[in-house]
C-alpha cells in the first residue's frame, strides 16, 4: 500500500519536531495505541548536526512498527535529507514548499511526496510536479472554508491540512474535503513526553481519531 492510500485510511499524520530520538519508540506506541497510523519526524533546518538523530528516529520507528505506524520525514528541502530518509526506511516526504528537484529525487527513491503549497496555483503546480497529496500550510490562516472553495475546481487533488489543527476544528477540515491532516504539538505535548505521560497522548490521539472519522 502506498503512502497516499494509507493516509486515506488513517487520516492523521502525527508530526514530531525537535524531539530526542530516545523518546521516539515509546511515543510511537502511545500514538499507535491511540489509533494513529502515520508519523512524520521533521528535520531541523537550523541545526544540520541534528539530521542524523532525525534519521535514527525514523529508522527506529520503521524497524519497530513496520506498516503499523508508517513513518516519513518532514521539512525536507534537499536531496541529502531524501537520502537520509530513504536509508532509514522512511516511506514519505513532507515538504514546506514545492521543490521540484527534491520531488524528482524522492520519486526516484519511490517515496511518497507531500509538498507544501498555499494558493490554487501553487496547489496545481505541486500536483502537476508529481505530488501524491499537497500539504496546505498554514491551514489555520485561511480555514476550512478556503479549502472547500479551492477544492471545488481542484477536487481531483488530495489535500492535507497542516498548521493550527486542533480538537475543535479537525472535523471541519475533514468535512471540507481534506484527505488527511497533520497535527504536531496539539497532539504531542512536549511536557507529556518529557514526563512520560504516554496514556495522556494515547487518550488525546483517540479523541482526534474519533473526530476525523465522524
Amino acid at each position: 500500500m502506498n503512502s497516499l492510500e494509507y493516509l486515506r485510511q488513517r487520516k492523521i499524520i502525527a508530526i514530531v519536531r525537535n524531539l530526542n530520538s530516545k523518546y521516539i519508540i515509546r511515543l510511537g506506541h502511545a500514538l499507535e495505541e491511540g489509533g494513529i497510523g502515520l508519523i512524520e519526524v521533521s528535520f531541523n533546518q537550523s541545526n544540520p548536526e541534528s539530521w542524523a538523530d532525525t534519521a535514527r528516529a525514523i529508522e527506529a520507528i520503521a524497524k519497530e512498527f513496520g506498516d503499523r505506524l508508517l513513518v516519513g520525514a518532514g521539512t525536507v528541502i534537499n536531496t541529502e535529507q531524501v537520502d537520509l530518509t530513504c536509508e532509514a526506511g522512511g516511506c514519505f516526504l513532507v515538504m514546506p514548499a514545492t521543490i521540484i528537484d527534491v520531488m524528482n529525487y524522492g520519486r526516484e527513491k519511490h517515496l511518497g511526496l507531500f509538498p507544501g503549497a498555499f494558493s490554487a496555483t501553487e496547489i496545481m503546480t505541486a500536483f502537476n510536479a508529481g505530488a501524491d497529496a499537497v500539504k496546505l500550510f498554514p491551514a489555520s490562516s485561511v480555514g476550512p472554508e478556503y479549502i472547500k472553495s479551492v477544492r471545488a475546481p481542484l477536487s481531483h487533488i488530495p489535500v492535507i491540512a497542516v498548521g493550527g489543527i486542533y480538537e475543535g476544528n479537525v472535523s471541519a477540515y475533514m468535512h471540507a474535503g481534506c484527505v488527511g491532516v497533520g497535527i504536531g504539538e496539539k497532539l504531542i505535548h512536549r511536557e507529556w513526553v518529557y514526563s512520560e505521560e504516554w496514556n495522556r497522548i494515547t487518550e488525546l490521539a483517540k479523541t482526534y481519531v474519533r473526530a476525523v472519522n465522524e
